[in-house]
Protein backbone atom coordinates (compact mmCIF):
# COMPACT_ATOMS: atom_id res chain seq x y z
CA UNK A 1 0.00 0.00 0.00
CA UNK A 2 2.70 2.53 0.58
CA UNK A 3 5.91 2.55 -1.29
CA UNK A 4 7.57 4.14 0.00
CA UNK A 5 8.54 6.41 3.21
CA UNK A 6 11.70 9.32 3.46
CA UNK A 7 11.65 12.45 5.37
CA UNK A 8 9.15 14.74 4.42
CA UNK A 9 7.89 12.21 1.50
CA UNK A 10 5.61 9.44 1.17
CA UNK A 11 4.93 7.59 -1.61
CA UNK A 12 1.58 5.44 -2.02
CA UNK A 13 0.31 4.02 -4.78
CA UNK A 14 3.11 5.44 -7.11
CA UNK A 15 1.99 8.95 -6.13
CA UNK A 16 4.36 11.02 -4.22
CA UNK A 17 2.96 13.27 -1.18
CA UNK A 18 5.19 15.67 0.53
CA UNK A 19 2.69 16.94 3.38
CA UNK A 20 1.32 15.22 6.36
CA UNK A 21 -1.39 12.96 4.86
CA UNK A 22 -3.85 10.22 6.17
CA UNK A 23 -5.26 6.82 4.71
CA UNK A 24 -8.28 5.32 5.07
CA UNK A 25 -9.82 2.26 3.83
CA UNK A 26 -7.11 2.33 0.95
CA UNK A 27 -7.86 6.36 0.12
CA UNK A 28 -5.38 8.99 0.92
CA UNK A 29 -6.08 12.44 2.55
CA UNK A 30 -3.61 14.79 1.54
CA UNK A 31 -2.08 17.53 3.09
CA UNK A 32 -3.45 16.41 7.02
CA UNK A 33 -3.07 19.69 9.36
CA UNK A 34 -3.24 19.84 12.90
CA UNK A 35 -4.48 22.54 15.04
CA UNK A 36 -1.97 22.00 17.16
CA UNK A 37 1.05 21.02 14.84
CA UNK A 38 2.96 18.49 16.87
CA UNK A 39 -0.35 17.24 18.71
CA UNK A 40 -3.18 15.41 17.97
CA UNK A 41 -6.33 15.77 19.35
CA UNK A 42 -9.61 14.48 19.21
CA UNK A 43 -11.23 17.24 16.52
CA UNK A 44 -7.95 16.32 14.16
CA UNK A 45 -9.44 12.44 13.60
CA UNK A 46 -13.32 13.27 13.11
CA UNK A 47 -12.96 11.52 9.45
CA UNK A 48 -11.08 8.41 11.56
CA UNK A 49 -14.31 8.06 14.00
CA UNK A 50 -16.77 8.42 11.38
CA UNK A 51 -14.52 5.36 9.20
CA UNK A 52 -14.53 3.59 12.46
CA UNK A 53 -11.38 1.12 11.60
CA UNK A 54 -10.40 -1.58 14.00
CA UNK A 55 -7.12 -0.02 13.76
CA UNK A 56 -5.27 3.58 13.78
CA UNK A 57 -1.82 3.73 13.16
CA UNK A 58 0.06 6.96 13.97
CA UNK A 59 3.16 7.99 12.24
CA UNK A 60 4.82 10.69 14.75
CA UNK A 61 7.88 11.43 12.76
CA UNK A 62 10.96 10.69 11.96
CA UNK A 63 12.40 11.60 15.18
CA UNK A 64 9.17 10.82 16.69
CA UNK A 65 8.32 14.40 18.25
CA UNK A 66 4.30 14.55 17.54
CA UNK A 67 2.08 13.33 20.14
CA UNK A 68 -1.59 11.69 20.47
CA UNK A 69 -3.13 13.86 23.54
CA UNK A 70 -4.44 12.04 26.22
CA UNK A 71 -7.84 12.56 25.32
CA UNK A 72 -7.51 11.30 21.93
CA UNK A 73 -6.44 8.20 23.37
CA UNK A 74 -9.41 7.75 25.34
CA UNK A 75 -11.84 8.63 22.58
CA UNK A 76 -9.96 5.68 20.69
CA UNK A 77 -10.72 3.45 23.29
CA UNK A 78 -13.94 3.70 23.78
CA UNK A 79 -14.72 3.82 19.98
CA UNK A 80 -12.97 0.32 20.55
CA UNK A 81 -10.42 1.54 17.64
CA UNK A 82 -6.90 0.47 18.55
CA UNK A 83 -4.16 2.72 18.55
CA UNK A 84 -0.04 2.69 17.67
CA UNK A 85 1.69 5.17 17.73
CA UNK A 86 5.16 4.78 16.52
CA UNK A 87 8.05 7.23 14.27
CA UNK A 88 6.99 6.94 11.09
CA UNK A 89 9.18 4.74 9.43
CA UNK A 90 8.51 1.99 11.35
CA UNK A 91 4.15 2.79 11.32
CA UNK A 92 4.90 2.84 7.91
CA UNK A 93 5.71 -1.16 7.98
CA UNK A 94 3.27 -1.99 10.37
CA UNK A 95 -0.01 -0.33 8.34
CA UNK A 96 1.75 -2.38 5.20
CA UNK A 97 1.79 -5.49 7.26
CA UNK A 98 -1.77 -4.67 8.84
CA UNK A 99 -3.03 -3.65 5.40
CA UNK A 100 -1.77 -7.43 4.01
CA UNK A 101 -3.13 -9.41 6.96
CA UNK A 102 -6.67 -7.37 5.67
CA UNK A 103 -7.32 -5.50 8.74
CA UNK A 104 -9.49 -2.89 8.57
CA UNK A 105 -6.39 -0.09 9.50
CA UNK A 106 -6.86 3.29 9.05
CA UNK A 107 -2.89 5.71 9.29
CA UNK A 108 -2.50 9.21 10.20
CA UNK A 109 1.40 10.18 9.27
CA UNK A 110 3.51 13.09 9.89
CA UNK A 111 6.33 13.45 7.37
CA UNK A 112 9.06 14.90 9.15
CA UNK A 113 9.88 16.07 12.46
Amino acid sequence: MIDNYQFGSMVVGGKQYRDDLKMIRGKVIAHWWRSQGHSVAVFDMDDIFAARPEVLVVGTGKPGRMRVEDPLRSALAQAGIELIEQPTAVAVETFNRLWAEGKDVAGAFHLTC
